[in-house]
């Protein structure tokens, strides 16, 4: 078992030994289904405090060879399918958080290669007798240890696109680091799954994307995994019988995210924190600061903040978000500033009638609040 490579099962344990933890574990349903198919690279993106990184744990215990996962198990969803023991614990897995190795690089170059490094690494401790044809190319050297071992590779990548939100305007590191993935995920034998999680899709740049092999599910079309994005009506409710919560002032403080074939999705850190310290309050500002909306909805865009008004007395309105770059600094209009607000969830869409409103009474306090210490004249007084 390494540190990156075939990681144990600890953080899953951690997240189903919580006192609230709401089973997502049908989510392996759907990778086992795409697992070595043409559907086998996927991208999920939703805002902070929506369960990316447990998600990402749980297939990691999942496929990890380097752990026993079956008794973590018991009891929950997956275990009754019958792909279950097809795949468990059978496959060289890399799980790889970005914001940890850019955390810890001066430059994307410097991150690069020391992703390469610590991967090569782990990779050489795990198989030190296969023969290596070049141990400075990661990529080659998985394929040597494929052809050796027959044992394919399952890449997990946890905040994906830390490289856009922190180096917003380098297009240049932007494009090495798109290369890099690309180079390391695109078009590979012993790849079987590729499961990113991050904020933002996938990044386009020039014409082309380059990791345009993913399939994408975001806060405007979740597909099939709109029930894992956060907790159902359904789940809510459980959980509001069990704490003796008030059902409709969660679901004014936390509902609102909207899905086609699904139910009404809550935010799930929200509405854990509610149960747990039986408080219905605004837990968004706990993990960011309304600075980060601020920006966003002062800029100055013809229309915009006659919208925001709009949706802060409820009204909803049409959006188009087809011309949205993926990322953080390329704004042609207000359209593309409403599409990011709804990735980092400030915003919630309904794909029925392309409009956007405020989802909920959380949410509606932090535009609020930006707004107050916003330059609108009469509007930030009142």
């Amino acid at each position: 078992m390494g540190v990156y490579l075939n990681p144990g099962n600890d953080k899953f344990y951690k997240a189903i030994n919580s006192e609230i933890y709401v089973d997502k574990t049908e989510l392996i349903q759907y990778t086992n289904r795409v697992f070595n198919t043409m559907q086998q690279n996927v991208c999920v993106s939703r805002p902070r405090r929506f369960g990316k990184s447990m998600t990402a744990n749980m297939l990691a215990a999942y496929y990890s060879r380097g752990c026993q996962s079956e008794k973590l198990f018991d009891g929950l969803k997956i275990k009754e399918d019958l792909s279950f023991p097809k795949y468990l614990n059978k496959y060289n897995v890399f799980f790889i958080n970005m914001q940890e190795f850019l955390s810890r690089s001066k430059t994307v170059e410097k991150m690069v290669l020391r992703l390469n490094r610590i991967l090569m690494r782990d990779l050489k401790q795990e198989y030190p007798d296969v023969d290596y044809f070049d141990e400075e190319d990661l990529a080659e050297s998985m394929q040597d240890v494929y052809q050796q071992t027959g044992c394919p590779f399952v890449i997990i990548i946890d905040e994906w696109d830390c490289i856009f939100r922190e180096y917003k305007s380098d297009k240049e590191a932007q494009e090495q680091y798109l290369d890099f993935l690309r180079d390391f995920l695109k078009d590979k034998s012993y790849i079987h799954l590729a499961y990113m999680t991050g904020i933002l899709p996938v990044k386009k740049y020039g014409t082309h994307s380059a990791l345009n092999m993913f399939d994408e599910f975001s806060m405007i079309y979740a597909g099939p995994l709109a029930k894992f994005v956060g907790f159902t009506e359904t789940e809510v409710r459980q959980l509001c019988e069990k704490y003796h919560m008030d059902m409709r002032e969660i679901r004014e403080w936390y509902d609102g995210y909207r899905f086609e074939n699904c139910e009404p999705v809550y935010n799930p850190r929200s509405v854990v924190n509610g149960m747990l310290f039986g408080s219905i309050r605004n837990y968004w500002n706990m993990t960011e600061s309304f600075e980060a909306l601020q920006t966003y909805i002062d800029m100055n865009f013809e229309g915009l903040k006659d919208d925001i008004l709009s949706m802060l007395a409820g009204e909803n309105i049409p959006v188009n978000t087809g011309n949205f770059t993926n990322d953080m600094t390329t704004f042609r209009d207000e359209n593309d500033v409403l599409t990011l607000l709804i990735h980092l969830g400030y915003l919630a869409y309904d794909s029925t009638e392309h409009c956007v409103y405020i989802p909920n009474n959380e949410i509606q306090n932090e535009y609020a609040n930006a707004v107050s210490v916003s330059d609108w004249g009469e509007v930030s007084k009142a």
